[in-house]
């Protein structure tokens, strides 16, 4: 009965929610519904979200894992960002035919291009199934225990829970694990690139304009989800056809103006709306710098590489775009919480909440607990910081001895493994060579290691980095270590099971690299593992806290991976005393911007020819070229590809980014200047039309005028 209490007020504070946050499609029912209406919508929470019917969340697809995309027609066709799709395109791509730099277009069915293993998932249907997951556990057990017993009820539902063969379950916590729901989801197996403008469209302003306002990019991509004879998921197959969707998305030709109704759609990473001070802290003085200066020093080689050298520029161009990205978002996140005063204003709730609780024994003690335990936290997770920014995400070839230390772990404990470990091995290292290049990385590893060697906690270093000559580490290693190219890989890899472990641990790079595995998943990665389960049953107690003692208060879940709809409307914003951004960004600005030659700014010059004759078809406003606009939607990572819909249920843009200063919104989410970017889905049209001439895709899709009714 605790468990129903906690659900009914976790629904309650979600229907008296005011505009904002980030809500699960299938609870929208009651105040949520009534703010949509409120604002313009035109949709009832049945048209979002029904089982029985088709609704827009037919139409909802979460994108190769990371991104979200969207049904523009019946024959399945996919829209998402061009960043989300980025790696196919570069997958594709070779200096014959360079699709990144000219782009994509099948201009027939039999044209669009098979991508191994990507994968295409829509939300059949969302049940609450908190009661079940969190009965029979005693107040008594610890908080790793009670972690052990909910892993357990979750794993004993999904076993039993009723589906289609071809369906998936998963469960997901809500509320700091406070509620949990299971969802069915269908994942389709072959998905094709349709078509891609080239990057000096569908990246223009590249990194320079990333998170920023005006942004003038045409980010998007085409795909096409095909499914088997009886619109089932299938593996790729010739014989495949595409995809009949319950639902698509109408595109509207009127545009949007200030103040009109937006709704997102999407998949949202993570978010930590309801973190403690001193967790905030922490990320902002500690774990943010550490990061941001480890991708800066390696960002700085990769670009000096990219810009000299065309092959190199192809095999780092999506890599170099990943890093780039969070990089510059950490920079914004950081002054957007100093700007905002997020800390000291999360300081003056957990003065009142304090107050408020102090004579409450379960809810007394939680700050003091929240200091101490990140007080123990601190080290460790530095560490874990810079041994991910550095060793698993940053220098290759430690990435490369990631993967063969575990190869190894693996084998050892199951011999009889060897074969299919070692073949699932070697198929994954041919996509990564073939983006590698041995000097690039070099250069990395001898920056980064210094990097490393001098700023982990020195409780952490490897005794191997210590009282090292790092030149001479770097030279060594990259003269003598096989892991620099693919046929050394495969030598290392020849042999039985006793000659491949001996040729191994006598390579110079994977002596190194085995060892700062070792560190991280026998040392680092358990006890930030053990002190983070404590915070996390800190944390849970603490929602539920907040939400009891705050019923004035808006709580909406953090984001999580799962489909939630974010409401707002079209807005410009004060970034800074005597400036307005308007919500509004044109063609013309992307002219203001050109500059020819540079890999950022460059403009193709058939889109120059089309703004000079103001050949903007259909598509245009008044003369001018629509391209971006900006509203108050709350999103964040994840729900990059996500369709912006309309007060009717139609496609107006595409979700791509955030501005600079509202960054930091995945921690503290302010509606004054947290704003979300889109793409323009005339500008979208527009390009597929007037500029890559591709009929076809524009008489497949229904285009329609909700403002002329």
């Amino acid at each position: 009965m605790k468990y129903i209490k906690i659900l009914f007020l976790l629904i309650s504070f979600q229907l008296f929610a005011q505009q904002g946050g980030m809500w699960i499609p299938s609870l929208l029912e009651g105040m949520n519904e009534t703010e949509m209406q409120n604002l313009g919508s035109k949709l009832s929470a049945n048209d979002i979200y029904n089982i029985n019917h088709s609704s827009l969340k037919d139409a909802i697809v979460h994108f190769n894992g990371g991104c979200t995309s969207e049904i523009i027609s019946n024959e399945g066709l996919l829209l998402t960002n061009h960043h989300c799709g980025y790696g196919a395109i570069q997958s594709h791509s070779t200096i014959e035919n360079d699709y990144l730099k000219d782009g994509f277009w099948a201009m027939t069915l039999n044209k669009e291009l098979p991508n191994k293993g990507m994968v295409a998932t829509l939300i059949v249907r969302i049940d609450d199934v908190t009661n079940q997951i969190l009965q029979n556990i005693p107040d008594s057990f610890s908080a790793k225990e009670k972690q052990s017993k909910i892993d357990q009820n979750i794993t004993l539902i999904q076993k039993n829970t009723s589906k289609k063969e071809w369906q998936d379950v998963r469960i997901k916590s809500f509320y700091k694990g406070n509620q949990y729901l299971l969802f069915i989801t269908e994942t389709f197996k072959d998905i094709r690139l349709v078509g891609a403008p080239p990057t000096s469209i569908g990246k223009f302003g590249s990194d320079t304009d990333n998170w920023m306002w005006p942004r003038h990019t045409g980010d998007f991509s085409l795909f096409r989800i095909y499914a088997d004879k009886n619109n089932k998921p299938a593996e790729y197959s010739k014989d495949n056809v595409p995809y009949k969707p319950k639902h698509f998305l109408p595109i509207s030709l009127d545009g949007v103006a200030e103040n009109d109704f937006t709704l997102v759609f999407g998949f949202p990473g993570r978010t930590n709306e309801y973190l403690p001070a001193v967790a905030i802290d922490q990320i902002v003085h500690k774990i943010n710098p550490a990061k941001i200066e480890i991708r800066d020093q390696a960002l700085k080689i990769v670009d000096a590489y990219m810009r000299s050298d065309d092959k190199i520029k192809i095999q780092y161009a999506s890599k170099y775009a990943r890093i780039a990205n969070y990089w510059k978002k950490w920079i914004g996140e950081n002054q957007g919480i100093e700007k905002s005063n997020a800390i000291a204003k999360k300081q003056e709730l957990e003065k009142s909440f304090q107050n408020k609780v102090k004579n409450n024994n379960e809810y007394k003690d939680l700050l003091n607990e929240f200091d101490k335990l990140y007080n123990e936290i601190s080290d460790v997770e530095l560490a874990r910081s810079y041994w991910t920014e550095v060793v698993y995400r940053n220098i290759e070839l430690l990435n490369a001895t990631v993967k063969l230390y575990q190869f190894e772990e693996k084998i050892i404990k199951n011999p009889i493994s060897f074969e299919t470990e070692r073949t699932k091995l070697l198929n994954s290292y041919k996509g990564f060579y073939k983006n590698y290049s041995e000097k690039v990385d070099k250069d990395v590893f001898e920056k980064l290691i210094t990097l490393y060697k001098e700023k982990i906690p020195s409780k952490y270093l490897s005794n191997s980095l210590k009282n090292i000559n790092v030149q001479e580490l770097t030279k060594n290693i990259y003269t003598n270590s096989k892991l620099t190219s693919l046929d050394g890989v495969n030598n290392l890899l020849k042999g039985s099971q006793e000659e491949v472990i001996a040729k191994l641990n006598i390579d110079k790079g994977y002596v190194l690299g085995k060892e700062l595995s070792k560190d991280f998943y026998k040392k680092i990665n358990p006890k930030y593992h053990d002190i983070n389960i404590q915070i996390q049953a800190v944390q849970k107690i603490y929602m539920k806290a907040l939400m009891e003692n705050f019923p004035n208060e808006r709580f909406f879940p953090d984001a999580n991976g799962t489909l939630r709809v974010t409401y707002g409307k079209v807005n410009g914003y004060n970034p800074r005393d005597a400036v307005y951004y308007e919500p509004v960004s044109y063609l013309s600005g992307v002219m203001e911007k050109y500059k020819p030659g540079d890999y950022e700014f460059d403009m193709p010059q058939k889109l120059q020819d089309l703004y000079k004759n103001k050949d903007f078809g259909i598509y245009g406003e008044n003369g001018k070229m629509p391209v971006n606009f900006i509203g108050t939607n709350h999103t964040t990572g994840g729900n990059s590809g996500s369709p912006v819909i309309d007060a009717h249920g139609n496609l107006i843009g595409l979700n791509f980014d955030r501005v600079w200063e509202g960054t930091m919104s995945d921690y503290n989410y302010d509606p004054k200047i947290c704003r979300n970017i889109m793409v323009d889905a005339r500008y979208i049209l527009f390009i597929i039309d007037k500029y890559a001439g591709n009929e076809r895709l524009i008489k497949e899709m229904k285009l329609v005028h909700p403002k002329k009714k």
